[in-house]
């Protein structure tokens, strides 16, 4: 049978097995042990998304990945499982695939900007302890009340400098500053730089209006993040893939139920994520996982053993696809008697046995159905993606970065006026000038044109980075962003907060727009520049602020 509308075939069994679009984001688990068809099977949905428009955002961490971008080859075996499984219409076809590199070698650069990564975030990412990420709160704190923008790896380094440098006076503002501990966190990022980290922080940032194109014949874009050289820095991976789960979820607009996802992210080696996490980093997660689906987000969490992922997580993830898991030890027999409580059983087997007895390709699927109720679990075969089943060559992924939508956008790096340069300066000036203006920021870099071979209207490095639209060039929860106008023109933090509110910049302000700055205005200044940071700070505030 042809797939139908509504709905994506993941293998079969006794009967079908479907995943149905209007509850695929409800999130989902594949899990399985090495060599069992994980990859495969992400394969095959993200192809099936795309066909039905739903673009897609996947890691490619073995390399084997980039392949779905090619159309696969019609071999016997594949074309038997295709007419077995009922797929009539089955042919090879590539997807439309969009790489992305972290060190911008395989794909477009990725960047964002420090103040977008926040302090929760960058203390995972460096392993910090707990006094170690106060120390760093304490550097944002600074620079937001200085009016210095934190944008790459020198403002971050520069600004932590200064805190050592300032470390008594602000022990009697902030508390506790200690030049060790400042050392230890610049060593933090040093051995961070050595992995090719510096390259992540600064502009122009990633517009997640890139990560849900579609072509013009309707088909979602499948973004893969060439991963195989970003996984030997776990940390920096699975930080790297949560920021970008925050901004999702704070950028898109609340959807409520679609009859198909916004995006589908799916969350490889999701392990990296939860080893050695803090509570309140879990807390954080489970509250995006359970959130973002109300924005029109799926996420799906790809590892060996669901016991990788936390209970509070394991509970929100309605869709489950479980391959082979093998017991060799009294842990492993008690993760697979885990795993086999997680499904509704079906009483034609006892779903216990059948995990350790399946061969590749099969694997054990329960997803939600129309009503919301979680299925019986069916042993299936998983039905065969139409690209191919191994890694693209260099030229053949080449190619496909020349035709990428997005073009050259990201390609060269923005430097502009920002912490670092504000504090060189300082120091520089004589020490009986006036104090330099900690609001003054150079003008951001022109915009540039690139070729658009998916007939998808793109802007240039310095367009606007929130869907919505908001001040081109300016990055996201950066307190101590200049003013549009001169401060006795109404600038100041009530332009600031009025630009976040009410998503303006760079155009004539709307009467909203004008009650919103007259309201702040009437703030007191300390007062003022406190709610400005509190809603501006962090990656995850605007969890917080639920």
């Amino acid at each position: 049978m042809e797939e139908d509308a509504g709905k994506l075939l993941i293998g079969k069994g006794e009967r079908p097995q479907y995943l149905y679009l209007p509850l695929a984001n409800r999130h989902g688990l594949i899990a399985g042990a090495t060599g069992t068809g994980k990859t495969i099977t992400l394969q095959a949905l993200a192809e099936q998304f795309s066909r039905d428009g739903v673009p897609v955002v996947c890691a490619d961490v073995k390399g084997d990945l980039s392949g779905i971008g090619a159309a696969g080859e019609p071999k016997p075996k594949i074309l038997e499982r295709a007419a077995e499984l009922g797929v009539t219409d089955y042919a090879p076809a590539a997807a439309p695939a969009i790489f992305w590199d972290l060190f911008g070698k395989e794909g477009s650069p990725i960047r964002a900007t420090v103040a977008e990564m926040g302090p929760l975030l960058l203390a995972r990412m460096l392993e910090l302890n707990e006094t170690q990420e106060g120390v760093l709160n304490i550097a944002f704190k600074l620079a937001d009340d200085q009016g210095l923008l934190l944008l790459d790896f020198k403002d971050l380094t520069a600004i932590l400098q200064e805190v050592a440098e300032q470390a008594g006076e602000l022990t009697t503002v902030y508390g506790n500053v200690s030049k060790a501990t400042v050392g230890t966190i610049q060593r933090r990022l040093l051995t961070l730089e050595q992995q090719g980290a510096e390259h992540f922080f600064g502009e122009p940032a990633l517009q997640l209006a890139d990560l849900m194109l579609t072509t013009p014949d309707g088909r979602g874009a499948v973004n893969v993040l060439m991963a195989d050289q970003l996984i030997h820095s776990p940390r920096l991976y699975a930080t790297f893939l949560l920021w970008l789960l925050s901004e999702l979820f704070e950028e898109l607009p609340e959807a409520g139920d679609l009859p198909k996802p916004k995006l589908v992210f799916f969350f490889d080696e999701a392990h990296l994520l939860f080893n050695d996490a803090p509570k309140a980093l879990i807390e954080k997660v489970e509250q995006v996982v359970r959130l973002i689906r109300s924005k029109g987000v799926g996420v799906y969490f790809v590892t060996q053993n669901p016991a990788d992922v936390p209970p509070v997580v394991l509970g929100q993830l309605g869709n489950r696809v479980q391959h082979a898991l093998r017991a060799f030890t009294p842990a492993e027999q008690k993760g697979i008697k885990a795993a086999a409580d997680t499904f509704r059983p079906n009483p034609a087997f006892k779903t216990q046995d059948v995990i350790t007895q399946l061969g590749v390709g099969e694997a054990l699927v329960s997803t939600l159905e129309l009503d919301g109720v979680p299925g019986i679990v069916e042993r299936v075969r998983i039905v065969p993606p139409r690209s191919r089943m191994g890694p693209l060559t260099a030229a053949e992924r080449e190619q496909i970065m020349a035709a990428s939508p997005v073009g050259h956008k990201y390609d060269e790096p923005i430097d502009r006026e920002s912490a670092y340069e504000m504090l060189q300066h300082r120091a520089a000036a004589p020490a009986d000038a006036a104090a330099p203006n900690p609001w003054g920021v150079g003008p951001a870099a022109g915009s540039g044109d690139s070729s658009n071979p998916w007939g998808i209207p793109t802007t240039g490095n310095t367009a606007s980075r929130r869907i919505g639209g908001a001040a081109q060039g300016a990055p996201r929860r950066q307190a101590g962003s200049p003013p549009s106008q001169p401060q006795n023109e109404g600038g100041g933090i009530a332009d600031v907060l009025g630009s976040i509110l009410t998503g303006g910049g760079g155009r004539r302000q709307s009467a909203a727009e004008a009650l919103v700055k007259s309201a702040m205005r009437s703030v007191g200044s300390n007062v003022g520049r406190q709610v400005g940071n509190a809603i501006v700070r962090g990656v995850l505030g605007s969890i917080m602020r639920r």
